[in-house]
C-alpha cells in the first residue's frame, strides 16, 4: 500500500512537471508567435503608406543586424552573397584572379597578390583600386555587389581599370581555379627540426598539415615548431583531426556544452596519431582563437606539446550555420567548448553585457580556476590559452590597437614600394629605427588611422560655425597627433615587425615573409633554441 502511495505521487510529480514545461513551451511559441507579426504588421504599413520609397531588403538586414548586434559578435545573419563568401573561407577555393581585397567607395582595393594567380601574371600590385569592371565604374557600389564583380567561371576573362599612384591602366584578365593552402609554408628550419604554419582551420587544414608532416619527416625531421599565431580558427572538426595527429587515438579533444542536448558532445581522437613522440612547440598569439585555441589547448592538457608566445585570443565558443529561406543563412553560437582538462577559454562574458555602457565583462573578473594536465600541471580558464614559455612584448595602448585595426600601415607599405622599386638584399633587410620615424612621419598625412579623440575633435571643428579658431584647431590637432605617435611609440617592438612583414610582402609575397621569417623571427628562434635543449623541454612538461 505504502509503495502504491509512493508511486501516486511520483506519477503526479512527473504530470504536474510535464504540464509546466508544455506550458512553458507552448508560451514562449506563442511569445515568439506574436512579436513576429507584431514585425510583419509594421512591415507592411511602412511599405504601403511611408512617403518615401523604402528597400525592403535594406530594412529587414537591418532589422536582423539590430536584433543580434547585443549577443556576441559571432552570431550573424548571412544574405545569399555572403553565404557564397562564406562557403569559399570554408572550403579554401574559388574562381577569381587570385587577390585579397579591401572594398572602398572608389572601387576594389587589392590587398594582396597570390603568387601564380592571373592577377600576378597580369602584374597587378597591391595597392591598386580596380575603378571599373567590363567598363561599369564601382564607385559608391555596395559591397555585396562589389564582392562578385571579380569571381566567374574558369577561363572566362574580365576587362578591369585600375588606378595606380595617379595613372589609370586598362588589363584584360582571365579567372581561373583559386586554391587557398591553410598550409602556406612547411620547410625545415635546421637539419632536424621542421616548421609548419597554419592560417586557417578550413576544410583542408587537417589534410594540408598531414601532407606537410610527413613531407619534413622525409627531410629529416626529429622536431616540429607548429605555428598558430593569428590563426583566427575555424572548422572544429577540422581542429579535433588536427589534434589527433600527435594525441592517443580514443583520448578526449574537445567537449562541447550546449542549450540543445544533441550538440552537447565529448569529441575524442578517431584516428592513429601521425607521431607520438616528436616533440612539439607550438607558436601563439593574442590572435589565436577559437579552433586554435581547441588544438593548442589540447596538447597543453595532455602535456603533448610546449606552447610559447602569447596569451591566446579566448574564443570558446561554437559556432553552426543554420539556413533560412532564400538561400540566407544564420551563424549562430551553439556551444562552449572545453579542454580536456576541463577548461572553458572563453574571456568575456556576452551574456552580462552592461544594458547602459555596453561593457562586456571578462570571466576572469570573478577569479579563475584552477585544473591539472595529465602530468598533474596547473593551468587556468578565465580566459585564452596561457603559454608554458611566455614571449614577453610590450602591452598594446589603444592607439596602437586603432593603428593595427586601420589601413594605415598598409598605406605605408604601398608608398614605401615605389619609393623604393627594389630592395638591396631580402635576405638581410631590417625594418629600422629610422623607418619607424618614417612611418610617424607618415601618419601626419595618412587618414585611415584616427585616435578617438582626433576623431572627436575633427567633428566637434566640422561642426563649428567659428571660423575664427582654425589656428587654435591646428594647434591641438598637432598635440593629438604628437600624444598619438607617444602611445604607439610604447609598441614599437611590435609594429616594426607588423611593418616590416607587410614591406617584405610587396617585393617576395607571403612566402618570401615566411623564408625570411624562418632565419629571423626571435620567436621561432626561441623555439629552436628549447627543442635543442632536451633537459629544458622535458622539465617544463613535468609538475609544476
Amino acid at each position: 500500500m505504502k509503495n502504491f502511495k509512493f508511486k501516486k505521487q511520483t506519477i503526479l510529480i512527473l504530470l504536474v512537471g510535464t504540464i509546466f514545461l508544455s506550458f512553458s513551451f507552448k508560451s514562449n511559441f506563442f511569445e515568439v508567435a506574436k512579436q513576429l507579426e507584431i514585425y510583419t504588421t509594421l512591415f507592411k504599413e511602412l511599405n504601403l503608406y511611408y512617403v518615401d520609397e523604402i528597400n525592403p531588403a535594406e530594412l529587414t538586414t537591418k532589422a536582423i543586424k539590430n536584433t543580434l548586434k547585443d549577443l556576441d559578435p559571432y552570431t550573424n545573419y548571412y544574405n545569399e552573397q555572403q553565404v557564397e563568401d562564406a562557403k569559399i573561407r570554408r572550403e579554401g577555393e574559388y574562381s577569381g584572379i587570385g587577390v585579397s581585397v579591401y572594398y572602398t567607395r572608389k572601387g576594389i582595393q587589392i590587398r594582396e597578390i597570390y603568387k601564380g594567380y592571373s592577377a600576378d601574371k597580369a602584374a597587378l600590385k597591391a595597392g591598386d583600386i580596380i575603378i571599373s569592371v567590363e567598363g561599369q565604374s564601382l564607385k559608391n557600389m555596395e559591397r555585396d555587389e562589389l564582392s562578385m564583380l571579380l569571381k566567374g567561371s574558369p577561363n572566362s576573362t574580365v576587362s578591369i581599370e585600375i588606378e595606380r599612384q595617379g595613372k589609370i591602366i586598362n588589363k584584360q584578365i582571365t579567372r581561373e581555379k583559386v586554391e587557398v593552402n591553410p598550409v602556406p609554408f612547411a620547410e625545415m628550419i635546421d637539419q632536424e627540426t621542421g616548421y609548419i604554419t597554419l592560417t586557417r582551420f578550413n576544410n583542408k587544414a587537417s589534410s594540408e598539415v598531414k601532407k606537410a608532416f610527413r613531407k619534413l619527416k622525409k627531410e629529416g625531421m626529429k622536431k616540429l615548431v607548429f605555428d598558430l599565431r593569428s590563426n583566427p580558427g575555424g572548422s572544429l572538426l577540422e581542429a579535433i583531426n588536427i589534434s589527433n595527429f600527435f594525441v592517443e587515438k580514443g583520448k578526449i579533444i574537445v567537449t562541447t556544452k550546449a542549450k540543445i542536448k544533441k550538440w552537447s558532445n565529448t569529441y575524442k581522437g578517431t584516428n592513429e596519431p601521425l607521431d607520438l613522440e616528436i616533440p612539439i612547440v607550438v607558436l601563439i598569439n593574442g590572435r589565436s582563437a577559437s579552433a586554435s585555441e581547441i588544438v593548442s589547448g589540447s596538447l597543453q592538457d595532455y602535456d603533448r606539446a610546449v606552447i610559447l608566445g602569447e596569451r591566446s585570443f579566448g574564443k570558446g565558443l561554437v559556432q553552426r550555420y543554420r539556413k533560412l529561406t532564400y538561400g540566407t543563412q544564420l551563424k549562430l553560437t551553439i556551444s562552449k567548448y572545453y579542454t580536456p582538462s576541463g577548461r572553458c577559454i572563453q574571456e568575456l562574458d556576452y551574456e552580462n553585457r552592461d544594458d547602459k555602457t555596453g561593457r562586456v565583462p571578462k570571466f576572469s573578473d570573478k577569479g579563475i580556476n584552477e585544473f591539472k594536465t595529465e602530468n598533474g600541471r596547473k593551468v587556468y580558464d578565465g580566459g585564452g590559452v596561457m603559454p608554458d614559455v611566455e614571449i614577453k612584448l610590450s602591452k598594446k595602448t589603444q592607439a596602437t590597437k586603432s593603428l593595427l585595426k586601420s589601413k594605415a600601415i598598409f598605406n605605408f607599405a604601398t608608398d614605401y614600394f615605389y619609393k623604393n622599386p627594389a630592395l638591396a638584399s631580402v635576405g638581410n633587410y631590417e625594418f629600422k629605427d629610422a623607418d619607424f620615424e618614417s612611418f610617424t612621419d607618415y601618419l601626419k598625412t595618412d587618414t585611415t588611422f584616427l585616435t578617438k579623440q582626433e576623431s572627436l575633435f575633427k567633428k566637434a571643428f566640422l561642426l563649428s560655425e567659428n571660423n575664427n579658431i582654425s589656428k587654435e584647431y591646428e594647434q591641438i590637432k598637432e598635440k593629438l597627433y604628437q600624444n598619438k605617435i607617444e602611445d604607439i611609440s610604447k609598441n614599437k617592438d611590435i609594429l616594426k615587425t607588423v611593418l616590416q612583414d607587410e614591406i617584405l610582402k610587396r617585393y617576395v609575397y607571403k612566402e618570401g615573409v615566411y623564408t625570411y621569417n624562418l632565419k629571423n623571427d626571435k620567436t621561432i628562434a626561441e623555439a629552436v633554441k628549447l627543442l635543442k635543449n632536451e633537459a629544458k623541454y622535458q622539465n617544463i612538461l613535468s609538475v609544476n
